[in-house]
This record gives structure tokens, C-alpha cells and sequence, in this order.
């Protein structure tokens, strides 16, 4: 059974790397995929786009706070994730 439930995380590691990516350090928001982005709590598939948008159009990310400027990012949503990604 223990076998089992590595499978699925397993999978999940395939499907979505980005998951590991954001557990093994801060996510840098200057590189980071769209999906490694949407791994992060309170950031979609939307938002994550968002912020590639952002960063591509702005030359990417000199501060976390600089998220403040990505539509739908307001202070909570920033707060929320502001340990896990590093400019």
C-alpha cells in the first residue's frame, strides 16, 4: 500500500515538477514557468500567466513586492506566497 501512494506522488512529480521545484526552495519569480508558478497556493493558471506577462513586458522581477503590479495581485494574495518566491 505505501507503494501505492508513492505512485501517485510520483506522478504528480512527473505531471507537475513545479510542485518539487517549490518545495525544494523559493521559486524564482525571473525564471519560473508557468506551471511552477500555478503550483503555488492562490495562483492559477490565470494569475501565473499574469505574472510571465508582467515580466516579460517589465524585464522581469528586481522585488517580490513588484507583484503588487500584476492585475489580480493584492497584498493578501502577495503575503500568501511571499516566503516561497524569491525575485
Amino acid at each position: 500500500m505505501r507503494v501505492a501512494r508513492r505512485a501517485p506522488a510520483g506522478g504528480a512529480a512527473t505531471g507537475g515538477a513545479a510542485g518539487a521545484a517549490v518545495q525544494a526552495g523559493p521559486l524564482s519569480l525571473s525564471s519560473a514557468t508557468t506551471e511552477q508558478l500555478d503550483a503555488l497556493d492562490g495562483i492559477g493558471p490565470t494569475l501565473a500567466a499574469r505574472i510571465v506577462d508582467w515580466r516579460s513586458a517589465h524585464g522581469g522581477f528586481s522585488s517580490v513586492d513588484q507583484l503588487l503590479e500584476v492585475p489580480g495581485i493584492g497584498p493578501g494574495r502577495l503575503e500568501a506566497i511571499r516566503a516561497r518566491v524569491v525575485p
